[in-house]
């Protein structure tokens, strides 16, 4: 069994072997929530000038939200709306790999270098959504890498929605709150 740090290091490099293992591993849970709340506290310091220490705080706890709701969405669409005759997969495993899908949004702790701070969090984004695809298209067992970006874009619209709505009932503006 590969250890905790080199599972980030191999989830960040999109190795599908270890999504594989992850997906498998079901004493991982404790190492996919560190592996949300370290890419969450990366991001919180990386923007720390911006957000502030509350920000830091509620960061972490929307993040780990944020995974359970990305998970639970892209759970139902794999395997209700998208699935293939292979597609064997529980919420757990979907939980584990995505967790561990976070973990390039570790490099978001550069943020906090003077004017690194959208370049390192655009580029943390793009490299997360792709270990994302890599992640749900192990989890979900298919083949087509195609197949995982549909799940992981109707996620992405529904849950964009959902956080759009809570917003607006909220009385909230998203952008002022730096959640669009």
């Amino acid at each position: 069994m590969t250890s905790f740090f080199n599972r980030i290091v191999l989830s960040a490099r999109l190795n599908p072997g270890i999504y594989e293992e992850v997906e498998a591993d079901r004493s991982a849970m404790g190492q996919a929530i560190a592996v949300v709340i370290l890419s969450s506290v990366a991001a919180g310091i990386g923007s720390l000038r911006y957000v502030g220490t509350s920000g830091l705080v509620l960061g972490t706890l929307s993040a780990l939200l944020g995974w359970f709701i990305w998970a639970g969405i892209t759970y139902f669409v794999g395997t209700r709306l998208l699935p293939v005759p292979e597609t064997r997969a529980d919420y757990s495993e979907l939980l584990r790999t995505i967790g561990f899908a976070s973990s390039p949004g570790i490099i978001r702790i550069l943020g906090f270098v003077p004017g690194l701070m959208n370049t390192v969090f655009f580029v943390a984004g793009i490299w997360m959504l792709l270990a994302m695809v890599i992640a749900v298209r192990q989890a979900l067992d298919y083949q087509s890498t195609w197949r995982a970006v549909g799940v992981c874009l109707i996620g992405w619209i529904i849950q964009a929605v959902v956080i759009a709505l809570f917003f607006n009932f909220a009385g909230i503006s998203p952008v002022e709150q730096g959640a669009v």
